[in-house]
């Protein structure tokens, strides 16, 4: 077994520039070459970081001596490369969400787990310390048996009309339901599993032409547990994307976001060590090791050195396999499916069938009298 696992960035977009930046730094994985369809930027990057660069994905994973690829590309172009790379025998590490279909995330993982591959999503939050807390936590029974889950995500990400961008794109994976909300959607699957259905669900446009600004569905998992999920990424009033997880148990709750992890073990909780009855607060700084390097979150480093270690040890247990990502991939599937047949029943509502307006509250005090009521 080599020192080193060989991989080959393919996307040279802000998170193929990022992973670039990581994998080149991270224990045990070795850069080997990079793929981008802009000609200029793949020879720019060839002649600054001295990584060979390719035009063409078709050759680059013809490479000899290739382990595995890291896929930064639009969502769109995902299926294609991943089932050319498992073709070729390659690990893959592919960037969220896996493509924009539950049942093809769901064949690509049974054929990774048929081919013995190690294939990881970026679904970073679950290398964040706090996150990974509740879902220890939960696992323990320390608020007894989970009964409600929801998911918030917001942020400032669109907040006027913008030129168009493959984000933009229904068809190339963009919107806030595919974009954004598959990051607290995906905590949810971790914490609850996949869900039976979706009760109902709202995509609602503020400044975006094409794709959804905001997302608010209600969400049925097994066993009797519900979900809530709230997204906007056209939210003024917060500086950048800010994700929490509330979760209810018949024991107590659990807070959790980015910075800390809030848990209040009740009368039918099960206290743990750290975790007495009542409140107790932890901070990310206490429930997270140190990358080997780090750039823009530990998270990111955490993800890479994961899948490095896992490549090296043939290890396919990783907690965010295909598999994983293929139930975040069909639970997007559910909430479009619902908010789509909820506008197209209020389309076919007739003129007859439309709730007549409230009658006026009765009101009290001398107005009331007054208004003889």
């Amino acid at each position: 077994m080599r020192e080193c696992q060989n991989v080959a960035i393919v996307g040279l977009g802000k998170m193929g520039i990022s992973h670039l930046a990581i994998a080149k730094m991270v224990p045990g994985m070795k850069v080997v070459a990079i793929c981008e369809s802009s000609a200029m930027l793949g020879q720019l990057l060839e002649r600054y970081c001295q990584v060979p660069y390719f035009a063409k994905f078709e050759d680059l994973i013809a490479m000899q001596g290739l382990d595995g690829v890291i896929l930064a590309t639009p969502t769109r172009f995902h299926e294609q490369m991943i089932r050319q790379a498992l073709a070729a025998g390659l690990h893959i590490f592919c960037e969220k969400p896996m493509t924009l279909s539950g049942n093809i995330s769901a064949d690509l993982a049974r054929q990774a787990a048929a081919r013995g591959l190690v294939c990881q999503v970026g679904y970073h939050n679950r290398f964040v310390g706090t996150f990974r807390e509740a879902k220890r936590l939960i696992e323990l029974g320390a608020i007894g048996k989970l009964r409600h889950v929801h998911g918030e995500a917001y942020g400032p990400v669109v907040l006027r009309p913008s030129s168009k961008t493959w984000r933009s794109k229904p068809s190339e994976g963009g919107g806030c339901l595919y974009d954004y909300a598959a990051h607290p959607i995906n905590l949810m699957n971790w914490y609850a599993g996949r869900p039976n259905g979706c009760a109902g669900a709202q995509l609602t446009q503020q400044w975006s032409a094409d794709v959804d600004d905001a997302v608010y569905a209600n969400l049925n998992f097994s066993d009797g547990v519900s979900g809530q999920i709230s997204v906007n990424w056209a939210d003024e009033t917060t500086r950048k994307m800010s994700t929490v997880i509330t979760l209810w148990g018949d024991g107590g709750k659990i807070v959790v976001d980015r910075q800390e992890i809030r848990v209040f073990v009740g009368a039918a909780g099960s206290p743990q060590p750290d975790y007495p009855a009542g409140w107790t607060i932890r901070y990310i700084t206490d429930l997270t090791a140190h990358p080997a390097f780090y750039l823009r979150g530990e998270e990111y480093s955490g993800q890479m050195e994961r899948f490095a270690v896992a490549m090296a040890q043939g290890d396919t247990s990783g907690d965010n396999d295909f598999l994983s990502a293929s139930d975040t991939d069909y639970t997007l599937h559910l909430i479009r499916s619902a908010a789509a047949a909820g506008a197209a029943l209020a389309d076919r509502i007739e003129p007859d069938m439309v709730v007549p307006p409230p009658l006026p509250r009765a009101r009290s005090g001398l107005l009331g009298r007054a208004l003889g009521r």
